[in-house]
């Protein structure tokens, strides 16, 4: 598959609320002369970084989430999914230096790096309003690895300021059926971000892969490029293939894309970050990799290596043509602690992707 015909939006899962995130890019458009400011890279090296995301200077617009120069917004085709949660995501790397591109796992950023992750909610009452933003996730690239912080918003949503203890927000939002949910958004305290980062003991970026992002992407300026090519243009990455020659999962919500290659995508972003080979649950012997071929590592046919009260008493991991006696369903499905998958970043159901898993299931022979 290529990335090639694909388009994306620029600025999260379309279905949390496609209403705001129209007008979330008109706002980017109209902000775009808005003056830029230079990145701190004082502040991305800091070994305790500076109290508010302000200091940083990602944004020209924090409010809007408008870029600074040398900041650049993307998207994976497939996002992980966060309580309907609309997310604008950037990248910074220091000029004159670039990623490295590598076919499986995130580039390798040069230190200095940044990559932003901004948690914001469509308003119940207002869906046509600007989202509220909650808070914003930083990966910092330093000389020893990646350092991982949260930023809770403040109510004037002029800034966001350092929280290490985490949080958990109140929160009302619509979900993609345009159903009002309220819940409380968990903001992570420092070590719950290696939960989901980690890798052989290392804290690691998880989105931006050449898979995830071999697709069409709208840009702020009005142009649209396939985020690889993009990227190399922009000195932000070198080496690898061209986009056609290059890896690419699909959007799972593209009814048009073969439904095997739709779950696997989905399962890849928000299951495979801990089902890997190299993850926290590799003890599991269920593995989700999007590049994963052995049936009963994907966990088809699989007993589970230690039953219980989250195996819901069923048999395998995924019982061909029998969702209902799939672990791996029944775990997506629910919102139980200790029982839901994944067990953090959630605390609502997904209907469309368990409709998804279960078609992928029920068509296995």
């Amino acid at each position: 598959m290529t990335g090639a015909g694909r388009a994306i939006a620029p600025l999260g899962r379309a279905a949390a609320g496609g209403l705001a995130l129209a007008l979330a890019v008109a706002l980017v458009l109209a902000a775009g002369a808005a003056p830029a400011r230079a990145v701190s890279a004082e502040a991305v090296l800091a070994e305790r970084p500076p109290r508010l995301l302000s200091a940083f200077g990602l944004f020209a617009d924090p409010a809007a989430q408008v870029p600074a120069a040398g900041v650049v917004p993307f998207a994976p085709t497939t996002p992980l999914f966060t309580d309907h949660a609309v997310k604008f995501r950037f990248v910074h790397v220091p000029e004159g230096k670039a990623a490295r591109y590598d076919g499986e796992e995130a580039f390798d950023f040069p230190v200095g790096s940044v990559l932003v992750k901004t948690f914001a909610f469509v308003r119940p009452d207002a869906p046509q309003a600007r989202p509220r933003l909650v808070e914003t996730r930083l990966l910092l690239r330093h000389d020893d690895g990646w350092q991982a912080w949260a930023y809770l918003w403040n109510a004037a949503q002029t800034d966001a300021e350092l929280t290490i203890a985490g949080a958990r927000v109140p929160v009302e939002t619509r979900d993609a059926a345009g159903r009002p949910v309220a819940f409380e958004h968990a903001v992570p305290n420092k070590n719950q971000c290696k939960g989901c980062h980690a890798l052989d003991g290392a804290i690691v970026p998880l989105g931006p892969k050449a898979r995830n992002l071999n697709a069409v992407f709208a840009y702020p300026d009005g142009t649209t490029a396939d985020q690889l090519a993009h990227w190399r243009a922009a000195g932000l990455l070198e080496g690898g293939p061209a986009p056609q020659d290059a890896p690419a999962v699909p959007d799972w919500r593209d009814a048009g894309a073969p439904l095997d290659a739709r779950a696997r995508a989905w399962l890849d972003v928000n299951c495979a970050h801990c089902h890997r080979r190299a993850g926290p649950a590799s003890n599991s012997g269920l593995f989700l990799t999007w590049q994963e071929d052995d049936p009963v590592a994907l966990g088809i046919g699989k007993r589970p290596v230690a039953a219980g009260r989250g195996s819901g008493g069923r048999p395998f991991d995924i019982a061909p043509g029998r969702p209902d006696e799939s672990i791996l369903l029944y775990r997506v499905e629910s919102v139980e602690p200790g029982v839901m998958m994944p067990e953090l970043g959630r605390s609502l159901p997904d209907p469309e992707a368990v409709e998804l898993l279960r078609a992928w299931i029920a068509d296995m022979r």
